[in-house]
């Protein structure tokens, strides 16, 4: 480990010796680089990176921790006069031209120069030029810093500055700015409003009590910001239609008032202008007449005549063709309603739940007032509908090499069908199958293809609740309700054990607001059943491997007797187990231990499995959009199995098996119950640089009919988008030191910490934490070293760090990171640390987007 330690540090020095001597090739005699921006508040070196955000001039981006400026060496590559350097080498010898165009031709000369200057154009575009000191820009700084700390009552702050050049390294400085910001101003006692309509006034007087400008609060000018915007909002959602952001003014008086500012509110009556001339009218709260859907809008259509119409329930539905959609199915997705005052908020409502219907493009939603109102309070609303295409149809095929098969292809195929009942509803049907050559399938001689997997999945999407009683007072149609109906089955031929599993689901979805989400599988069905139990040990080799290890220190009688005997699959590994477990053997205590455990895992990976369970998912996401990179998402799940067939084997009087567990279509099923908490958060740093942070823990508890956790069901550590020092089932259980082939358990714990950073345009990297591990607990595993017993087996977290390259394709990130094994509770005691800290030790992931 210490040698690779040196080599890397080694790395790093050259590294930075090479660059440094090239950092200032581009910065002129008179001038300096700008190496460092330093604020001093109040003779106090600050690190708000708000403040620094202000100013105008920053350092050239470098990699953190190496400290290498990579983007700017980019740059310095460059030629900055491409076409006369090629000029010059090119009639340098008086013959060299000549020779080139009798060797290529002349057109090719002319295209080597076009190609050198568009290199080096490309080099300086990719790069970043060198962040050469300004004075203009360090006073633009100057002012956007006097204006940041007024915004904060600091009304006479000062600032200067100075630069501050480098005496060992020449042509290089830093900048210093001296902020002084002296007696803040407080909001004063005096908070007045001139409001000209009664009707602002009266809404402004409901409400006044949740102003953000409160007498003797430090002077903030975001507190008026976000006055101005919960005013417009309470307006705007009050009816005053015509009420926009601007009428909303403050003045401050700040003369002789001993640092202390006066606020008068200031909102004038509606203006308007016709011709040249300009009066004003006092606001009025307008009400929706009427409104008008038009359900299969186009641009080619627009000036035709509709065919069709329907007047439900106070909207006004039309058509240019007959009408496809039953109204109930569109007017529950529009939250204007007849006679209601207007509401901002209900178009922006129906603008999302339109969109959560998947049947429509993005819908046009408009107001006007009504001509032939005489008091001028009326609106009427238009809507206009563009369906998408109610059939798509997707398919996909590809072709691939692995570790396990030679090779294999797969594809896959789906359709969507839309407004499948005239309900908005929805129809997915998707089928998915793979075809591979593998030498280490169970029928491996059988033919080139042999190994598959097929599988196919139905889903129904409706766009309400169904359920017995009506649930529209609980589930309001403005949370865009939906419910789904899904069923999927797959099946693999010579593939581990040749699993077949048949699902079912019965899901129902609503957003109580915009960063909520509830999920509920009323039902989740999922019965898994293994078809080639006799290929468990050819699978899972590790199993086997130890048992022929103990089989030859107990002298077995092998079949096939040899320098280096194995047991045959699976008569003799069976034979071989029942004779331990019958003490037809004569074994110690630990030998019988371990074989017993090894067979209760075979038993477990190799019985059909039976889920009958339900769960609840609730989501809290803040994130805007995909480019919004400062958010935070909490996800609680909690899902309970087999408690319904548990009650009606109870009550049926059912018989249990010879091991004390109740049947349901002739399988065990599960019992247990399992919560999840996720937790991720994200903070922009400076619009390059981003902090992700995650932390995951759950746990599946067994009873009743149950005392393990299903496979499917359980938890696994490592992997590309997990604790990235492991590979995916490396890691765990415990400090048991991954054993098994497929390491799992029923409790697990991880956190992530990840610092992404911007190398050079779309090129990104990333520094990684990975901590974590599962655990057996509660269940019917007694191994100590697997066993979470308590807060001390905390100990026996596994910590991973690494590196990590990406570049960001823009719809989708290319992702390779390298995890280095830095706490490996797999290691006795005392060897833990570092101790697999190498290259050669390393996991190298590739995956697609970020892992949290």
């Amino acid at each position: 480990m210490k040698r690779d330690l040196t080599k890397i540090s080694l790395f790093i020095v050259l590294m930075s010796l090479f660059f440094s001597c090239n950092a200032v090739k581009r910065v002129p005699e008179d001038k300096y680089l700008l190496t460092e921006n330093i604020i001093l508040v109040d003779s106090v070196k600050i690190k708000d990176a708000g403040v620094y955000s202000q100013l105008a001039q920053k350092p050239n981006t470098s990699i953190p921790l190496i400290g290498i400026p990579l983007g700017l060496h980019i740059y310095n590559l460059a030629d900055p006069q491409p076409d006369s350097t090629y000029y010059r080498w090119l009639h340098k010898n008086p013959k060299r031209e000549e020779r080139l165009i009798k060797l290529l031709s002349k057109k090719q000369v002319d295209q080597i120069d076009s190609s050198y200057v568009g290199f080096n154009e490309w080099l300086q575009k990719s790069g970043d030029a060198p962040a050469i000191i300004d004075e203009q820009k360090i006073q633009k700084s100057m002012e956007r810093l006097k204006r940041w700390y007024a915004s904060y009552g600091y009304f006479n702050d000062e600032v200067d500055y100075k630069i501050e050049p480098n005496e060992k390294k020449k042509k290089r400085a830093k900048v210093t700015y001296f902020v002084k910001k002296h007696q803040p101003y407080f909001v004063g006692d005096s908070i007045v409003e001139k409001i000209s309509s009664p009707v602002v006034d009266s809404l402004f007087q409901d409400t006044k009590s949740k102003s953000f400008i409160v007498s003797g609060k430090q002077y903030t000018a975001n507190d008026f910001v976000n006055e101005r915007d919960r005013l417009t909002i309470q307006f705007r959602n009050s009816g005053l239609y015509h009420f926009e952001q601007e009428y909303v003014g403050f003045e401050a008086d700040t003369v002789n008032t001993g640092h202390k500012a006066n606020i008068t509110y200031i909102i004038p009556d509606r203006k308007i202008t016709q011709g040249d001339s300009t009066y004003t009218v006092p606001f009025k709260v307008h009400s929706i007449k009427e409104v008008r859907i038009v359900t299969d809008y186009s641009y080619e259509n627009r000036d035709a005549t509709f065919q069709d119409s329907i007047s439900y329930n106070g909207y006004k539905l039309f058509s240019y063709g007959k009408m496809r959609f039953r109204p109930k199915a569109i007017t529950d997705a529009i939250s204007i309603i007849p006679g209601n005052i207007y509401k901002d908020i209900d178009r922006k409502l129906t603008y999302n739940q339109i969109s959560d219907l998947r049947i429509f493009k993005y819908p046009n939603i408009s107001y006007s007032e009504v001509a032939a109102d005489s008091t001028g309070r009326l609106l009427n609303s238009t809507i206009l509908l563009s369906p998408r295409d109610r059939f798509t149809l997707g398919v996909d095929f590809d072709a691939y090499t692995s570790t396990i098969q030679q090779f294999g292809i797969s594809f896959s195929g789906n359709m969507i069908f839309r407004n499948i009942f005239r309900g908005a509803e929805i129809l997915e049907i998707s089928g998915r199958g793979s075809l591979g050559s593998s030498k280490d399938a169970a029928d491996s001689e059988s033919k080139f293809f042999n190994i598959s997997e097929f599988g196919g999945d139905v889903k129904l999407t409706f766009p309400r609740i169904i359920f017995p009683i009506n649930t529209e007072k609980l589930i309001p149609k403005y949370m865009s309700p939906s419910t789904s109906v899904s069923f999927g089955a797959s099946l693999q031929n010579n593939i581990g054990l040749d699993r077949q599993t048949i699902s079912g689901i019965y899901n129902y979805r609503w957003k109580p607001s915009k960063i909520l989400t509830y999920q509920v599988d009323l039902l989740n069905l999922q019965y898994v059943r293994n078809l080639n139990v006799e290929n468990y040990y050819n699978v899972y080799k590790s199993s086997y491997n130890r048992l022929n290890e103990i089989a030859q220190s107990l002298n077995y009688d092998f079949n096939n007797p040899n320098t280096n005997p194995t047991l045959e699959i699976p008569d003799e590994t069976e034979d071989f187990i029942l004779d331990v477990l019958n003490q037809n053997i004569a074994a110690d205590t630990d030998t019988f231990d371990e074989v017993l455990s090894i067979a209760e895992r075979q038993a477990r990976l190799t019985e059909n499995n039976l889920i009958f369970a339900s769960n609840i998912t609730l989501t809290r996401d803040t994130r805007e959009n995909i480019n919004d990179n400062n958010f935070s998402r909490l996800r609680l799940k909690l899902e309970s199995a087999g408690n319904v067939l548990s009650g009606i084997s109870s009550l049926a009087g059912s018989q249990k098996n010879s091991a004390g567990n109740y049947r349901a279509l002739g399988v065990v099923y599960s019992q247990y119950i399992k919560p999840e908490i996720e937790y991720i958060k994200h903070w922009d740093i400076d619009g390059k640089n981003i902090i992700a942070v995650r932390a995951f823990g759950g746990i599946a508890i067994p009873y009743g009919n149950s005392n393990s956790i299903p496979f499917t069901r359980s938890y696994f550590a490592g992997g590309a988008n997990d604790n990235r020092g492991w590979k995916a089932y490396d890691l765990g259980p415990g400090s048991s030191g991954s054993i098994l082939d497929f390491n799992d358990a029923n409790f697990k714990l991880a956190f992530n910490a990840e610092y992404r950073f911007t190398i050079l345009g779309d090129f990104k990297g990333g520094l990684f934490v990975d901590a974590g591990n599962i655990w057996n607990v509660l269940d019917n595993i007694d191994d100590e070293a697997s066993v979470f017993n308590g807060i001390a087996d905390l100990k026996e977290i596994a910590v991973a760090t690494g590196i990590g390259l990406r570049y960001d394709f823009g719809f989708f990130v290319f992702r390779f990171d390298v995890g280095f094994k830095t706490h490996n509770p797999g290691n006795p005691i005392g060897e833990r640390w570092f101790t697999d800290y190498s290259f050669r030790k390393a996991v190298y992931n590739i995956g697609i987007n970020y892992p949290f």
